[in-house]
């Protein structure tokens, strides 16, 4: 499927407020709305874009501990057995199989010391995890909430 620049835009512009209606999205584009909802529904049947939710800030629901954990993992562990794993565990923000000396990477968010170390004993005790090692987040400096040019 062909993105043009204006779909871009209109993914930015939902990345940025998913709630944005199609006349809101139209006016920022220089398109009408009906034209902006043929847009979207072509991403949407396309898959280009995957659906839409909401986005909760971790500090208001009392998880404001995280960590990045790399997984060294036995043998012929495939993706899919990690990916397994980490959808177990609902402090596992993210999980992704990385180049270098770790078989994955995975991002952890939980309330406090104390449960990030459970969920991190969690992973520990899976049978292909040989060993981890974590970096524990000081403080957030950028993040984006999707893929695309900036709507700034």
């Amino acid at each position: 499927m062909q993105i043009d620049a204006v779909d871009q835009r209109i993914i930015a512009l939902l990345v940025a407020d998913a709630r944005a209606s199609y006349a809101e999205i139209g006016s920022r584009v220089s398109l009408s709305a009906p034209a902006v909802k043929r847009r979207v529904d072509r991403l949407r049947a396309t898959g280009v874009i995957r659906g839409f939710t909401a986005v909760v800030d971790p500090a208001a629901v009392g998880w404001t501990t995280e960590a990045f954990v790399e997984l060294f993992c036995a043998g012929r562990t495939t993706p899919a057995q990690i990916g397994a794993v980490a959808r177990r565990n609902p402090e596992v923000v993210g999980a992704y199989t990385v180049s270098g000396e770790a078989d994955a990477l995975v991002h952890l968010r939980a309330a406090d010391m104390s449960h990030l170390e459970q969920a991190l004993e969690r992973l520990r005790a899976e049978p292909f995890v040989t060993s981890t090692r974590s970096a524990i987040v000081l403080s957030r400096l950028v993040e984006s909430p999707g893929v695309g040019p900036s709507t700034r």
